[in-house]
């Protein structure tokens, strides 16, 4: 039988563990120099983050010129995957304290684990070439369950694969579905306000943070050991 975590840290992948930002920007201006669309700054590609690459991929796509209202969104995803899966983590970076956070956290014998909508291949490479794949009881991508975040059913699903309960678990996200999942989900959220989302998001949010530096002291707070 397999043992019950206590308690169990959540976290979203883009944003709240990892700066991302500079390799999908990149992709994207691949994407579109390869089909003779304008590039976009990476603010824009900023704001395009948060719910898949094809999401990403169809927003891009979206604010093109006309000629990008013809191309097929499939294709277009896997276009952008082929160059983007190889050099996910040639610019990305841990956020400054994340890896002594998660440290800490395990110190303080909580379980971790991450919900992303990222695809989990991709995921579990970036987690595997920043040295922090080892500190996840599980990482549950976008294609992991048929649903994702704000799905609640998608943080659900990756509290039970960490053997944990919605009760004992914290999800820490900078994004709006991170808000909403764990609302939706009954579970206690922590906004990084050190990440891409919008910081104005008032949907239930249980706590905010901006240092993840500062979150084993919060999360104690938060969820108290028993």
């Amino acid at each position: 039988m397999k043992d019950i975590c206590t308690r169990l840290a959540v976290f979203d992948l883009d944003g709240t563990l990892v700066d991302s930002l500079p390799d999908l920007a990149i992709a994207s201006n691949h994407l579109l120099a390869a089909h003779d669309l304008p590039k976009v700054t990476t603010g824009i590609v900023r704001s395009m983050i948060g719910d898949g690459v094809p999401a990403l991929v169809q927003r891009l796509l979206d604010q093109a010129d006309s000629p990008a209202h013809e191309l097929d969104r499939a294709e277009a995803t896997r276009e952008f995957m082929s160059f983007y899966a190889p050099h996910a983590t040639e610019h990305s970076r841990l956020f400054p304290g994340t890896l002594e956070a998660l440290e800490q956290l395990r110190a303080m014998g909580w379980s971790l684990a991450v919900c992303t909508n990222k695809l989990t291949e991709i995921a579990l490479k970036i987690l595997h070439d920043l040295n922090v794949l080892a500190f996840m009881t599980t990482v549950c991508g976008g294609d992991t369950f048929p649903v994702h975040k704000p799905d609640p059913a998608h943080l659900v699903g990756t509290i039970h694969r960490a053997h944990g309960k919605p009760s004992d678990a914290l999800m820490i996200g900078d994004h709006a579905n991170d808000m909403l999942a764990a609302r939706d989900a009954g579970v206690k959220s922590v906004l990084a306000e050190w990440g891409y989302g919008n910081h104005t998001v008032t949907c239930a949010v249980t706590a905010r943070l901006r240092d993840i530096g500062d979150l084993p002291r919060l999360a104690e707070d938060m969820l108290p050991r028993i």
